[in-house]
């Protein structure tokens, strides 16, 4: 290389990251939250930040402040984030040192908000290459390209230590089958936090990767900025025109802490200090300004320039105000578009369906509206169309790029959502049952409902997540679980949960255009109305474009008025099977009885529930799930809270026995759940107060 103006600006960067490092050191009672430097990776990642467009989308990882300072933020800007100021442009005080996110851009890449999990970035940021696959495919105006219809790329920036990571694996799984245009970048410094690579992995990232045929695969020197720069110039121009996965395992020094909070004194011996030290890329990249013209004293400016710049950064970055707590609460959603009930609910002409086409009618109308949906996950796609059929026929309508399987990667199929969103693409996606979700939860909880707040609604995730949940007929341990709890403990998602056909199309259409992450719990007991008393699940097919708002629950069987001024009647709460238990047990208690069905878990219709609470003073939280820590029994607390001076009766919960699974035999199934029996005599023990 002969281009010393490239050469001078990476110095001068590495400049800026080494007295940054020196300024957040001398200064640990200011730089009081924990952070971590890019102090001897700093070669290959301004490398890679120097040939990245702003058409291209890059996640860095935690230790990447050298990629953002050449991506073009400034040293001022990456401190706010470090001192959780008000003005930190990626997240306002809310996360760590770098851990950016941009969007909107012209002047630079778009990068999505993600965790510091480690290795967890890899299926958000290949669900990007998904995303632009896809739209490649349909040549969407939604894809971002060059000047000259060059195609954007991705790059994901991991540590080693993370590809030991189960979701390493399923994101590379995935970008090879589908020839996805990733590129991951693994910086290799030979250690975890304390844990060194002998000791914790039997393959580096360039070993495992030859294992995924497909995967282009280089080693480099990550600490000479001359080979990274030539290196990352040939890899991004292959992934951009030959569009498939590419991994460089960039081998660089560790020369300052794992983290503020885990000092390099702690686990590091004098020996291997010393070591790292040798291939520092700063002396590096100054030996070969040298050798190639420029003089000591242009150099020695630089440095000098630099410290004075880090100093007035710093300086400017403590004087800057810090966050009102009173935005503490801001951007845990964004707004959604559906705030009422559109459409016709119950057209003349058309006669009853199914829950379950319902929702395969709902989703059919989407993906006919919007060439942007697409429906992916596991046994989905043509050749079955769903266990349960619920996606039959849709493949064959809208072809394979749009509705496809995936492999038993519960993780990839949620968190893969983060990166399609950020495309523009508008994923509906399948877990196979509510038991198998568990695989994912770490996407659901770190990536998906963390993304909006922690950007300061920058990235929202528009993800319809589809989930048959419920016990009926033996179904056993494992295909029979009921999550709402598990979800619900999560902030940051919505959930919903459809008892009837009517509902189903309503609410699956409002989940959809929700900007917001929605998980739609399904019970598979009611998709096909075989059990006795569920016949009422089948309604007449709404119209189309029928939408109905999250957050409304509704009175679907009411107490006579006469009944409830006497002071003789109860309500229940309840949703999904509950519904049926519910109604069918009112049979023994006529006039006696409102049913509340809440449709939507999160956010709840507190207001009907506890203006019908206080209208009859008692009530029944019924659920299917196992009683104990129960979202219902947390209901039932809000409700003796808010409710208490209407009530005569403590609230009553039912739910299903505390017990570890469903058992797979009929009549300890049957023992387990609450029915219409076990109601009934709850019922009666309320009316009696």
């Amino acid at each position: 290389m002969h281009d010393n103006q490239i050469l001078l600006n990476a110095y001068r960067f590495m400049c800026y990251a080494k007295a940054m490092a020196e300024t957040y050191e001398n200064n640990r009672a200011v730089c009081k939250y924990v952070h971590a430097t890019s102090r001897g990776h700093e070669a290959i990642q301004l490398a890679t930040a120097f040939h990245l467009k702003p058409f291209d989308y890059v996640s860095p990882y935690y230790r990447d402040e050298s990629m953002l300072l050449g991506l073009g933020f400034s040293p001022y800007q990456l401190m706010l984030q470090l001192l959780a100021k008000a003005d930190d442009v990626f997240t306002g005080g809310r996360e760590y040192y770098a851990h950016p996110n941009y969007r909107g851009g012209t002047d630079k890449p778009t990068i999505i908000h993600q965790s510091s999990a480690t290795g967890m970035q890899a299926i958000p940021t290949t669900g990007i290459a998904q995303g632009l696959q896809y739209l490649e495919t349909i040549q969407s105006p939604l894809l971002k390209k060059g000047a000259d219809n060059e195609l954007p790329v991705v790059v994901c920036s991991l540590g080693d230590a993370s590809i030991t990571e189960g979701e390493v694996s399923e994101a590379f799984q995935f970008a090879v089958l589908k020839k996805l245009p990733v590129i991951y970048l693994v910086q290799d410094n030979n250690w975890g936090i304390s844990v060194s690579s002998e000791e914790s992995r039997v393959n580096d990232a360039f070993e495992y990767a030859s294992g995924f045929h497909g995967m282009e695969r280089i080693r480099i020197d990550g600490s000479n900025f001359e080979q990274s720069y030539e290196t990352m110039k040939m890899v991004i121009d292959y992934v951009r025109r030959k569009r498939g996965p590419y991994i460089v395992q960039a081998k660089v020094p560790l020369l300052n802490h794992h983290t503020s909070g885990v000092r390099k004194e702690f686990y590091r011996s004098k020996q291997d200090l010393e070591k790292h030290a040798l291939n520092d890329p700063l002396p590096k990249l100054r030996k070969q300004l040298l050798a190639n013209g420029i003089t000591e004293e242009q150099i020695q400016q630089i440095e000098k320039d630099a410290g004075k710049y880090i100093a007035e950064q710093f300086k400017m970055a403590i004087a800057a105000p810090e966050p009102d707590a009173e935005t503490v609460g801001n951007f845990v959603f964004v707004p959604t578009p559906v705030t009422m009930e559109s459409g016709e609910r119950s057209p003349a002409g058309h006669e009853k369906i199914l829950l379950v086409d319902a929702a395969l009618f709902a989703i059919r109308e989407i993906m006919e509206e919007f060439p942007e949906a697409i429906l992916y996950g596991q046994d989905v796609g043509r050749r079955l169309g769903g266990v349960f059929r619920e996606t039959a026929t849709l493949a064959e309508k809208f072809g394979d790029h749009r509705v496809f399987n995936t492999a038993i990667q519960e993780a990839y199929v949620i968190g893969s959502t983060v990166g399609m969103c950020a495309t523009g693409v508008k994923p509906i996606v399948e877990v196979q049952f509510a038991d198998y979700i568990y695989p994912g939860f770490n996407q659901l909880v770190t990536e998906i409902a963390k993304s909006c707040y922690l950007s300061c609604g920058k990235f929202p995730v528009q993800a319809l997540i589809r989930v048959p949940v419920g016990a009926y007929g033996g179904g056993g341990p494992y295909h029979s679980g009921s999550i709402e709890t598990t979800l619900l403990s999560v902030k940051g998602i919505k959930v919903v949960y459809p008892s009837n056909s009517a509902d189903m199309k309503g609410l699956m259409r409002a989940a959809f255009l929700d900007p917001n992450p929605v998980v739609m719990l399904e019970h598979k007991g009611l998709y096909w109305s075989k059990i006795p008393g569920t016949e009422g699940a089948k309604m007449i097919e709404p119209s189309v474009g029928y939408a109905l708002p999250l957050g409304k629950g509704l009175i679907i069987l009411r107490a006579d008025e006469e009944k409830i001024k006497s002071g003789v009647s109860c309500c229940v709460v309840t949703y999904g099977m509950g519904v049926y238990w519910a109604k069918a047990a009112a049979k023994n208690f006529p006039g006696q009885i409102d049913v509340i069905d809440l449709r939507t878990l999160f956010p709840l219709d507190e207001e009907l529930v506890f203006d019908t609470v206080n209208k009859h003073g008692k009530c029944l939280v019924l659920t299917e799930e196992q009683q104990n820590n129960s979202f219902a029994e947390a209901l039932a607390a809000r409700i003796s809270k808010h409710c208490f001076s209407f009530l005569d009766a403590p609230v009553e919960v039912m739910g299903a026995l505390n017990l570890p699974a469903v058992p797979i035999n009929i009549s300890l199934e049957k023992a387990m759940l609450p029915n219409t029996e076990k109601v009934s005599m709850k019922l009666a023990e309320l009316l009696s107060y």
